[in-house]
């Protein structure tokens, strides 16, 4: 099934958000927990930052615990260290906007800078 999206466009889109998450690995070793924070949001997964190298394709389990909602995800990538803290791209398993802590604009909404007087 091909991606009909214009190249570059996002499936939903970016919100800048800090939000405590704990992040969970399923292990040879019986796994492990973490506390992350996330850089960026949208529907379909992010970009946190945790004290944790992992690859790509790893499975993992975000918890929101102030809603305690869980979302099971992969790593899409996993970027460098910095004070032993690794940036990680994730997208859930299953697009889930409710799990954030905010609501996310309808795709069809256009930039606001197009909007003039008129249109309000």
């Amino acid at each position: 099934m091909g991606d009909d999206r214009p190249k570059g466009r996002r499936r939903s889109q970016r919100v800048l958000l800090q939000v405590p998450v704990l992040l969970w690995t399923d292990g040879a070793k019986g796994g492990l927990q973490v506390q992350a924070f996330t850089l960026v949001v949208n529907a379909h997964g992010g970009l946190l930052e945790a004290p944790l190298h992992l690859v790509a394709n790893q499975k993992i389990t975000l918890v929101n615990p102030s809603t305690e909602k869980r979302a099971e995800c992969r790593v899409v990538r996993s970027d460098g260290q910095r004070d032993a803290i690794y940036t990680i791209a994730f997208e859930f398993d299953h697009p889930n906007p409710k799990f954030w802590p905010v609501s996310f604009p309808p795709i069809d909404w256009e930039d606001t800078a197009s909007v003039t007087n008129d249109d309000r």
